[in-house]
């Protein structure tokens, strides 16, 4: 019992005996190891974050590699089409001066009447060609001018790909 008594009086101070020592002085190599872990461990973290940002950029440089496409493609459609309409408008014109010299030169009735009901026609035909022919022009201003946003958004991303490029090849280099 005495025993225990004592034991319960001198375990407060060896324990502050204990917890008062310091740490044994560690070594010089040990040091150094430490700070090389510790380094590495930045360097990876680092890296980590990095690879993170190139993903994170190729996913975007793909997305707007795919938007550039399509601004592209709808230039290159109403570029087609306004084409298609300015051949469709030479051959309106081409038969109104066909239908107009008919009309000069013919003497049967038959065939001045003929005239008469395809020309107003033609001329019909021949404004709404120009009405369509001036929409899709406006239209392909419009997806020029989207084109080259699109262009001028993925330059920016290409540079930005560059510079981590850059930053990864510091990391490889060191």
């Amino acid at each position: 019992m005495h025993r225990a008594a004592l034991f319960l009086l001198l375990l407060p101070i060896a324990t502050a005996t204990v917890f008062a020592q310091s740490a044994p002085p560690t070594s010089p190599a040990l040091e150094a190891l430490v700070s090389e872990i510790h380094q590495l461990r930045q360097d990876l973290q680092a890296a980590t974050v990095a690879g993170q940002r190139v993903q994170i950029a190729l996913f975007r440089l793909q997305t707007q590699t795919t938007a550039v496409a399509r601004a592209t493609s709808r230039l290159d459609e109403l570029r087609s089409r306004i084409s298609q309409a300015q051949s469709n408008h030479s051959e309106i014109a081409r038969r109104m001066q066909q239908f107009e010299e008919k009309q000069r030169n013919s003497r049967d009735p038959n065939e001045l009447k003929t005239v008469a009901d395809v020309l107003p026609q033609l001329k019909a035909g021949m404004d709404r060609e120009a009405g369509e022919e001036q929409r899709l022009q406006a239209g392909e201003a419009e997806a020029a001018s989207q084109l080259r946003a699109e262009q001028a958004k993925l330059n920016d991303l290409q540079d930005q790909l560059d510079k981590l490029d850059k930053i990864l090849d510091g990391f490889v280099k060191k």
